[in-house]
Order: structure tokens, then sequence, then C-alpha cells
């Protein structure tokens, strides 16, 4: 659980969104994963998966690994038009990759094309180009191209489901981790117009359909103190797939995180989603027949 100082913190913050609200809880963990940073340094660094300045990607090799490991795939967020895989002004995705090469996986964090000069689908095909490079070229550094699992949070985890929709067969992906995303339950947004286009759209280029009728294994979480849209796309989800399937997906309300803090905190003290990943990634790579190293 999070730490009495830092639930406190996020509780005090509410669920409001925006810079300030990000930047205070960059500031509550970025000691903790600042010592991370210097003990897990990125392997192989802005990769090509495609021909756009965007599409590139980060590697972290876990250290003395046995055998091809399965991947992990991050999908930052940042509103579709912004963030990065590694810098300073966003210092809270390479952790993902990070910790993923630190619990035994290739961590893999990934640049997308931004609104408004690229707009929808392009996210989701770029999360199926990175998925595609993976598969042909990780097992240099070590991974398993066969057990590729994807994770997206907020824009990411949106483009990890456009995915699905442009690939309803999930090629290449042998589960996807969502984590607070907005996937077309509730009326978009004037600001994510940038990326859809005008609101009459949206319900024909929405990912919902896509991440109901899926077959591929899902996380799907939200935060405690996420925004009231955010729980209530996370809550239509999971009683559209319970309709559609007979069964919800794995889900977990994170307690004592906000929008921006279920994401930032990965790979730090508290372990409470971290633990529910690693035993999903754990239990879909067991199904294709391989074991985290």
């Amino acid at each position: 659980m999070t730490t009495p100082p830092i639930s406190s913190s996020v509780a005090a913050m509410g669920q409001a969104l925006g810079p300030a609200i990000l930047g205070a809880v960059q500031d509550l963990y970025r000691a903790e994963q600042d010592e991370f940073a210097v003990a897990q340094p990125v392997s192989v660094a802005d990769v090509a998966y495609g021909d756009d300045p965007r599409q590139r990607l980060d590697l972290y090799a876990p250290i003395d690994a046995v055998g091809p490991v399965p991947i992990l795939l991050w999908v930052h967020g940042g509103g579709f038009v912004r963030g990065e895989k590694r810098s300073d002004a966003h210092p809270f995705n390479a952790h993902v990759g990070r910790w993923a090469a630190r619990s035994g996986m290739l961590g893999a964090v990934m640049n997308y094309r931004l609104a408004p000069e690229h707009v929808w689908p392009a996210g989701g095909e770029d999360v199926g180009a990175a998925i595609d490079w993976l598969r042909t070229h990780a097992a240099a550094q070590g991974g398993d191209p066969l057990r590729i699992v994807v994770m997206g949070t907020s824009a990411g985890a949106v483009h990890v489901a456009t995915m699905l929709r442009l690939r309803p067969d999930a090629a290449g992906a042998c589960g996807a981790v969502l984590l607070s995303g907005l996937y077309g339950f509730t009326d978009l947004d004037d600001r994510d117009t940038a990326y859809y286009g005008e609101a009459a759209l949206y319900p024909e280029r929405s990912p919902r359909e896509a991440v109901v009728a899926t077959d591929l294994p899902l996380l799907v979480a939200c935060a405690e103190f996420d925004p009231p849209r955010f729980q209530r796309e996370f809550a239509a989800l999971l009683a559209a797939r319970l309709a559609m399937h007979d069964r919800m997906p794995r889900a977990l309300v994170v307690a004592g995180h906000n929008h921006f803090s279920l994401a930032c905190h990965i790979g730090g003290a508290d372990t409470q989603l971290a633990d529910a990943v690693l035993a999903f990634v754990q239990d879909v790579c067991t199904a294709t027949n391989g074991r985290i190293a």
C-alpha cells in the first residue's frame, strides 16, 4: 500500500487534473524513481520502429536473465498531444521500463505520433507498429517475441484499445493492461477533438466495441481518485464485458492514487498495481508456454 505521507498527499489533491497536479505528483515520487534510474539505465535507446521521428522506443533489459523473457511494452499518456518516453520534462515513463527489467522482463517504452499533426488512428497504428518491431527484433535483446504484453495509461490506454480495433485478432500481443482510459462510453471532451476530429465522429472512431469484444486477456484498472468520467468508463467497460462474455476481465481500483500517480508510482514502494500487473503477465505468458525468468 502507499506510505501514509504520500497517500495523504495524493488524497488531498482530490480528483483534479492539470499541470500543477501532475508536477506535484511527480515531486512525490521523484527521489524514489531517481534511485532506480541509476541502478537500471536504458539498454538500447531511440530505436526506430517507423519512419516518423516520433516512432522511437527504448529498451530496458534485465540483468543476468536466463533465456528469452516476456516483453512489456509501455505506452505513455498525455492527452493525445504530449508525452515522452524518456526526458527531464517527462521523467515518469522510463521508470516502467526499468521496473519491467527489474521484474525479469524486457521493458520497451515507446513514443508515438502526437495530435494535432497526427490524428486518429495514428496512436493505435503506432502501437501496432511497435509490436511488429518487437516481434522481429526483440530477441536480440533477450526478449521472447511470442510473449508481448502491451500496457498503456490514459491516452496510451486508448491507443492500445485502438490497436485492438485495427487488429481484431490482437496480432502480436498475448495480453493488454489498460489504466484509466476513455474508450467511448462517455461523451468526447472538447480538448480531445484535436485527435478524434469533431465530436460527431467519435462514436464511429472510439475503440469501445473493440475493447468490449476482444478475446485478448485484459487487466483493467482505474484510480480511487480518478475523475468521475474515467471511473464511469471503467465501470461501463466491466459491465459491457460481463454482458458480452458472461465474465469480467481482471480489474482493480487502485487505492490511494489519482489519475497521474496511478502510473507514476509503478516500480516504487507501493506494489499493489505492480503486483497485479506482474501476476497478469505471468499468467498470460504461462498460457503462451513460457514463464518470467
